[in-house]
């Protein structure tokens, strides 16, 4: 952890912390973490990183990050149930999303949305017509997010790969009740703009690091300061340096010096926009 060390010592001054982010997105219930999950808190909040958005993806999943956000004071919920997995969801998926939605340390529905990058019929023993069997259980299983998300007040996460015209259509009745963050953003500013233009947002994780991913920074450059926010997507897409081994929380302070750089902003204008952009996304973040 020598580069993280590093990183921690020009962060702070002290025991005080020169500027602060959060986390909006990490899979801290994955079994990655199950060894040493109060460390890699522990280290996050030695990173500045103050609060942490834990995300469901299953029922069991968002149960657990649920028990989690309990235990944890720094760390929050979102509950759903991911698109890849929709096979297994039940048929209503509402009931039981009511359920989760009332905790006071829930505070989004999702990961939810739509992916079509790895369709049934890629496999030689399913076809077209299980394709769109498929696509019709996530468009369904989206929209009961999206309407307890109404319900309750509660804005969703939103993961998008492949299927970016159906997900705005899908979301279009919804505007004006329901906002989204397209996490893990990765599109041209072209497309970064169709959705604020919608009253939703975007967020970046360590891709935006990456040696070829210029069409994220430059996303990254144009948009209004109170328009994205940061997240890890941990234990995936750790930045440089850390590419290729297990991302976490911490590591926003990374990405958070990328996004600096590019914007041409101080790391303190940085944090005091992403983190009042995050706490008005999550409305019971605090």
């Amino acid at each position: 952890m020598e580069g993280f060390a590093a990183s921690a010592r020009g962060f702070c001054a002290g025991d005080i912390i020169m500027s602060i982010f959060y986390d909006t997105h990490a899979h801290l219930d994955y079994p990655e973490y199950a060894a040493d999950l109060p460390q890699i808190i522990e280290r996050a909040r030695l990173a500045g990183i103050t609060k942490i958005v834990a995300i469901g993806t299953d029922l069991e999943s968002s149960a657990r990050v649920v028990r989690i956000a309990e235990e944890h004071p720094a760390v929050f919920a979102a509950v759903g149930w991911h698109p890849t997995n929709v096979l297994d969801a039940p048929e209503d998926l509402r009931p039981a999303l009511r359920a989760l939605a009332v905790h006071p340390k829930v505070v989004a529905l999702g990961e939810t949305g739509l992916d079509y990058h790895r369709l049934p019929s890629q496999k030689p023993e399913f076809t077209a017509a299980d394709d769109e069997r498929y696509k019709q259980k996530q468009a369904a299983i989206f929209q009961q997010h999206l309407e307890v998300a109404a319900e309750f007040g509660l804005n969703c996460v939103v993961h998008q790969r492949d299927a970016l015209e159906d997900t705005l259509a899908q979301m279009q009745p919804f505007i004006g009740r329901v906002r989204g963050v397209f996490h893990c953003f990765v599109d041209g500013p072209a497309v970064a703009q169709r959705i604020l233009a919608m009253g939703s947002l975007v967020s970046f994780t360590g891709i935006a690091t990456f040696k070829n991913a210029q069409i994220v920074r430059d996303t990254i450059a144009s948009l209004p300061p109170d328009q994205f926010m940061l997240e890890t997507d941990c234990p995936y897409l750790a930045p440089v340096p850390y590419r290729g081994k297990r991302c976490e929380p911490a590591y926003v302070w990374e990405i958070s010096e990328l996004v600096a750089q590019v914007r041409g902003c101080s790391l303190e204008k940085l944090s005091a926009a992403t983190c009042a952009t995050a706490r008005e996304f999550f409305r019971k973040l605090g």
